[in-house]
């Protein structure tokens, strides 16, 4: 028979994260082994849950649920979302520029799909989270990746990003919070991105989904409160913050220059429409979360769960040989360096096979995020203390017989 191929979109699409490396985990789980999970931010997986206020909430309004709501979400939770925005000095912002959706993965995807036409470029970090990267090209744009520099604790190299600007080019994607480095950006490396994006005449789109999850009282500034005159595609949710990944409960916010994205505007409407709504019991959760007690403040405290959680893996990561990280300011992943001359990488993804297969750990390699170079790997300091030494210890060992096995 003729086979059934896949789209040729899916071409240059990849999402490592829960990629191949995975699927050989669950292998293994099938037959027995315990594998510890450093690859993912499900965040309830690792015992944290979500605030009981948000959860008692839902229940309470689940008989009520089963209908379709307006397309972009109900008002009280869309006016809650407003609320917040005033709070992050947002301004011009009405319920009318928020869309809800199933997490905030749904609305990246459709925000992109209602700007690109093929060929059209978006600025994306590298490292990056994988779906911008994948969102694009499935939009028919092709991703652009500006460097992050390690050296300036994974600051946007904004050198780079002007140099890889084009008349093709639509928008720039800033995650910050960033994921996977953790990275938090202050004020003056925003306005130097706004200034880029007024110059060019960009869109930026903002992922702010971590905004809360902020280590040694660090604040975090909302890049679209910098300016009105340029559009922000802002992206928040409950996943994270308030540990509610599978209530697929998140936001967009359009704010800024609107008055010429009246086109664009109608293109997101048009797809909000489409899929009919979000689900309406995740949206019922977000005018609790966003008014309720923020319980991630006593998770990210130095005395924290979260907090000690962090100081122990880059504590443990920076005793191994050969391994660098830049200590995270914000958000719950590292994004350690395996030093080349220690360890010579070809594969990163076979390194994470083989770490799978020798120590029963499952980490992200570094490609899986986009990045350049076979010498990094992603982990999330999710689990209990206890665990996350044992998972390092495993890593330790791993490389210590790698350093052998490559010095002969």
């Amino acid at each position: 028979m003729k086979p059934i191929v896949k789209s040729s979109k899916l071409a240059n699409v990849c999402y490592d994260i829960r990629g191949p490396v995975l699927d050989k985990a669950r292998e293994m789980q099938e037959e027995g082994h315990k594998i510890i999970q450093l690859n993912i931010g499900n965040i309830a997986a690792f015992g944290l849950e979500p605030p009981d206020e948000i959860v008692q909430d839902m229940i309470r309004n689940l008989p009520h649920t089963a209908g379709y709501t307006d397309s972009k979400g109900l008002f009280a939770p869309r006016r809650a979302v407003v609320h917040y925005t005033q709070e992050k000095q947002i301004p011009g912002v009405t319920v009318d520029d928020v869309y809800l959706g199933n997490g905030a993965s749904e609305l990246i995807v459709m925000s992109m799909n209602a700007l690109l036409n093929d060929g059209d470029e978006v600025l994306i970090p590298a490292p990056d989270y994988p779906l911008y990267t994948a969102a694009v090209a499935l939009s028919g744009g092709t991703p652009v990746h500006y460097v992050c520099d390690e050296q300036a604790g994974w600051m946007p190299d904004i050198a780079d990003m002007k140099k890889k600007i084009t008349p093709n080019t639509k928008a720039i994607v800033v995650i910050n919070p960033n994921n996977p480095t953790g990275a938090l950006y202050p004020d003056s490396v925003l306005k130097e991105i706004v200034e880029v994006a007024r110059q060019h005449q960009l869109v930026v789109f903002a992922d702010e989904i971590y905004d809360k999850t902020l280590y040694d009282g660090e604040t975090h500034t909302s890049i679209a409160s910098l300016a009105d005159d340029v559009l922000f595609v802002s992206f928040n949710g409950l996943s994270k913050n308030y540990r509610s990944c599978g209530y697929r409960a998140g936001w967009m916010v359009v704010s800024g220059e609107k008055r010429h994205a009246k086109d664009y505007i109608e293109g997101l409407n048009m797809l909000a429409s489409m899929r009919l709504c979000s689900n309406t019991p995740g949206q019922l959760a977000i005018q609790t979360a966003l008014g309720g007690y923020q319980s991630i403040k006593d998770l990210v405290a130095p005395s924290g769960r979260l907090g000690r959680q962090r100081d122990l893996a880059y504590q443990l990561l920076s005793d191994i040989p050969g391994v660098s990280v830049v200590k995270p300011k914000a958000a719950l992943y590292m994004f350690p360096r395996l030093d080349p001359k220690v360890y010579p990488i070809a594969d990163d993804q076979q390194f994470a096979y083989e770490l799978l297969a020798e120590e029963k750990v499952l980490i992200v390699q570094g490609t899986g995020f986009n990045w350049l170079q076979p010498d990094h790997f992603r982990l999330v300091f999710l689990p209990n203390s206890d665990d996350l030494t044992d998972a390092i210890g495993r890593i330790a060992r791993f490389l210590e017989h790698y350093r052998k096995r490559h010095s002969l």
